[in-house]
């Protein structure tokens, strides 16, 4: 539940619309459902203004299937990171409606109307590699209501690419730049715009990348003001925060 549903809640009571009781069993499962293998945070929407998430690595299939079949009783828009393809089979047996972007690993599904920010996030990628975390980090701020923008494979090897779509990328309210490799995407938008951008580093590279470790040191080393780095391949958390900026 969020602000809003209890708002009207206690308002159906004020009005007679609702008994005390049945308002009472709306609100059992709060501030958390026990599953057993999961307690799943019913109050957090109301906290902080998002619904949970479920990182699906490491989990079971059918823990994953029960965690989103209590979460559709709640009516709320459900995503689930790093999910495989059997897992959304078995989640589609109880939500027909549920979707599945392959290259970014989400399942969403959207239960609740919401209109899309005037605003927008521009996503920004230095290759076509990079396109997993670039999707997963689209799915998650397209289903918190956030207006998206992809620029796909504008990396400084050849940066009359970046330069040809740097009016749509400065258009944005925020930039999420994911990069490989050596990371410098970062550093080269952070000295063209004068928006906060948020980097993202990659696991993509040959053996010095170090499994995204180099583009991760060069991003928090960067000497481009305004850039914020969250950690490697996590597309979630980049559109988390840029979702919070672009509501402000």
């Amino acid at each position: 539940m969020n602000k809003a549903d209890i708002k009207q809640l206690l308002q159906q009571i004020k009005d007679d619309e609702i008994e005390v009781e049945a308002a009472v069993k709306l609100l059992e499962d709060l501030p958390y459902k026990e599953l057993g293998f999961a307690k799943i945070d019913n109050h957090r929407e109301f906290r902080v203004g998002y619904p949970e998430v479920i990182y699906c690595e490491g989990k079971t299939i059918e823990q994953v299937k029960g965690i989103i079949e209590f979460m559709l009783t709640k009516n709320n828009n459900i995503l689930a990171t790093r999910a495989n393809e059997k897992m959304y089979e078995a989640v589609k047996t109880i939500c027909a409606e549920a979707q599945y972007n392959p290259l970014g690993r989400t399942i969403t599904i959207r239960k609740r109307d919401q209109k899309l920010t005037d605003t927008y996030i521009a996503i920004v990628s230095a290759g076509t590699s990079d396109m997993p975390v670039v999707e997963e980090a689209a799915e998650t701020a397209m289903l918190l209501g956030n207006r998206v923008e992809k620029i796909m494979d504008t990396g400084v090897a050849g940066i009359h690419r970046l330069f040809s779509k740097i009016d749509l990328i400065r258009g944005a309210k925020v930039v999420i730049v994911v990069a490989g490799m050596e990371g410098a995407l970062a550093s080269v938008i952070g000295g063209l715009v004068d928006k906060p951008i948020i980097a993202v580093p990659t696991s993509v590279g040959y053996g010095a990348n170090f499994g995204g470790l180099a583009a991760l040191l060069a991003m928090l080393n960067s000497c481009a003001s305004g850039i914020s780095v969250v950690n490697i391949d996590n597309g979630f958390g980049a559109a988390y925060n840029a979702s919070i900026i672009n509501k402000l």
